[in-house]
C-alpha cells in the first residue's frame, strides 16, 4: 500500500468537502468550483470505500443537494452552485447531461448499501422513480435503449451520441442498484431487456434484430465493444470507461469480457503513461469525425489528439479499469493500474491533474481534480480492504 499517495488523496478529498457536497475541484477555475453529480458521486463511492466518517457524510450531502434540485421532469442536475453571492443550477451545457441521472440513482443505493441505510432509498424513492421514467421516455422509440445527444454524458466534447455504450451500460448498473431494494419483477425485466439489447448491438455475432442491420454488418468488430452508434452508423473507438463498465456488469460472455481485459493490457502497455487512454486511438485532423469533434465545444477546443476525452488519459476512468481488473480476478493487473494512477496523481507535488496527454505525458486540464483522487482511494480500498460496490 502506497501509504503517501493513499493520504495525499484522502486530503484532497477533504479539501473539496462542502456543507453542500464534494466540488469537482479544490482549484478555483471555471465552473469546477460546483457540486456536479458524476463527479461528486464517484467522489461519494470513494468516500464510501474510505470508511471516513466526515467524507461519507459529504457523500450524503452531495445526493442530497442534487435531489433538492431535481427538475419537475426528473432530470437531476450536472451541477449546482450554491454560495453567499448566487445560487445557479444546470442541467447541461450545450446539451443535458443523461448520465447525471444514471450515477445520481447509482449514488443513492450504493449509499444506502454499504451504511446499511434502507430508509435512505425510501426516502428518494420518488426522485428516483421519475429520475427512470424519465429515462424510459429517453428511449424515443420504447425498444429499451437510451438515446443520447452529442454532448450528453461524461465524455462532453467527443464524439459519441446516439446509442452510447457507457449510458447503457449505467442504466443497467442503476436499475440493478436501485432493484437491491424494491426486488420488483418489472425492473427486472427491463434489466434483462436492455442488456439483451446492449449484447444484441453491440457485440459481433449476435443474435435478435439489430437496431441499425446496415450498419451493424459494415463494421469491423474488435475485441471490446464499440462506443456509441446511432442513424449514421456505429462509431468504433475503444472507450475504456464504457468497457470496464461492460466487465463489471458481467455483459457478454466471459470469453468476451476477458477480450475486453486483454485489449485494456495491451493498450495500456503501447503507451508511456502505462495508463489506458479514455478513448483509443484518437480523431486526427485527416479523419471522418475530425469536424464533429472540432465543432463540439461551447468555450475553447481540448480535444487535440491525444488529449482530455480525444485520446488522452484520466486517471479517474483507470480506476474502473483496475475494478474491472480485480472483478476479474486479474489482481496483479489492478494492483500495477493502482501504481499507474499514483505515479500520474504525484506529477508536480501531487497536483492531481484530471487527465494527461498520451503522447507526451504532459498534464492536462484542472489541477486537484478530485475524481482523480477518488479514482486513487476507490482502488487501492477494493484491493486491500475487500471494498466491494454493489452491481
Amino acid at each position: 500500500m502506497n501509504n503517501v499517495s493513499y493520504h495525499k488523496a484522502i486530503d484532497l478529498l477533504h479539501q473539496v468537502s462542502t456543507n453542500n457536497g464534494f466540488l469537482a475541484s479544490a482549484e478555483n477555475t471555471s465552473n469546477y468550483q460546483r457540486v456536479w453529480a458524476r463527479d461528486g458521486v464517484i467522489c461519494g463511492l470513494a468516500a464510501l470505500a474510505s470508511a471516513d466518517e466526515k467524507l461519507i457524510a459529504t457523500f450524503k450531502t452531495t445526493l442530497e443537494t442534487l435531489a433538492n434540485h431535481q427538475y419537475e421532469i426528473g432530470t437531476i442536475p450536472s451541477n449546482v452552485l450554491l454560495s453567499d453571492e448566487k445560487n445557479e443550477v444546470s442541467y447541461g451545457g450545450l446539451a443535458g447531461r443523461v448520465d447525471a441521472i444514471t450515477w445520481f440513482v447509482i449514488g443513492i443505493c450504493q449509499f444506502a448499501y454499504h451504511q446499511k441505510q434502507p430508509e435512505f432509498v425510501s426516502k428518494y424513492q420518488t426522485h428516483i422513480e421519475k429520475a427512470l421514467q424519465l429515462l424510459n421516455a429517453w428511449e424515443f422509440n420504447n425498444k429499451h435503449l437510451v438515446y443520447v445527444p452529442l454532448s450528453g454524458n461524461w465524455a462532453d466534447e467527443y464524439i459519441t451520441d446516439g446509442y452510447v455504450l457507457y449510458d447503457q451500460l449505467l442504466r443497467i448498473w442503476a436499475l440493478k442498484s436501485y432493484n437491491h431494494f424494491v426486488n420488483l419483477a418489472s425492473i427486472s425485466k427491463k434489466i434483462e431487456a436492455i442488456t439483451a439489447q446492449v449484447e444484441t448491438n453491440f457485440l459481433p455475432n449476435s443474435e435478435g434484430e439489430k437496431y441499425h442491420e446496415r450498419a451493424y454488418q459494415e463494421i469491423h468488430f474488435q475485441d471490446y465493444l464499440p462506443c456509441s452508434f446511432s442513424p449514421s452508423g456505429y462509431k468504433t473507438q475503444f472507450d475504456a470507461f464504457a468497457n470496464a463498465l461492460a466487465v463489471l456488469l458481467e455483459v457478454g460472455t466471459r470469453e468476451t469480457r476477458m477480450k475486453i481485459l486483454n485489449h485494456t493490457s495491451k493498450v495500456a502497455a503501447e503507451t508511456k503513461l502505462g495508463l489506458v487512454p479514455a478513448f483509443w486511438p484518437p480523431v486526427f485532423p485527416e479523419d471522418e469525425h475530425w469536424n464533429l469533434l472540432k465543432n463540439n465545444c461551447k468555450y475553447e477546443f481540448r480535444n487535440f489528439p491525444y488529449e482530455f476525452h480525444n485520446g488522452g488519459s484520466w486517471p479517474m476512468v483507470n480506476g474502473f479499469v483496475g475494478l474491472a481488473f480485480l472483478n476479474a480476478n486479474q489482481k496483479e493487473h489492478a494492483l500495477n493500474v493502482l501504481e499507474k494512477i499514483n505515479s500520474a496523481n504525484a506529477v508536480a507535488d501531487f497536483s492531481f491533474y484530471e487527465n494527461f496527454n498520451t503522447n507526451t505525458q504532459d498534464p492536462n486540464g484542472v489541477a486537484f481534480c478530485a475524481w482523480s483522487a477518488g479514482a486513487s482511494v476507490l482502488l487501492e480500498q477494493s484491493l486491500h480492504q475487500n471494498f466491494k460496490l454493489l452491481f
